[in-house]
């Protein structure tokens, strides 16, 4: 089972994400993305899918055309972990 991540080590993994932010009352990270059309919103949606099912770990997202808001958490661990932040950075290089 993945542990949470808490202390410096949170620290540490949540600075290396740019634009991630914690969300208040939860113990998860958000971003919004935003593209030029939904063509290119289901693309970036349908490549974080594959590897979320290839990881076993599936975001909580919201769509409407162009904008795709992700939340991540590991429901397992209670908060964010290691998991959170290696999905997270593939999110950031395949938008």
């Amino acid at each position: 089972m993945v542990e949470k991540l808490a202390g410096s080590a949170r620290d540490k993994a949540l600075a290396d994400l740019k634009g991630w932010a914690e969300i208040a009352g939860r113990d998860a990270i958000r971003k919004e993305f935003k593209f030029k059309d939904f063509n290119a919103a289901f693309g970036f949606m349908s490549r974080v899918a594959l590897m979320a099912e290839r990881m076993d770990h599936h975001p909580e997202w919201f769509n409407v055309y162009n904008r795709v808001e992700i939340t991540l958490a590991t429901h397992d661990a209670g908060g964010v972990s290691v998991r959170d932040v290696k999905l997270a950075k593939f999110i950031d290089a395949v938008a």
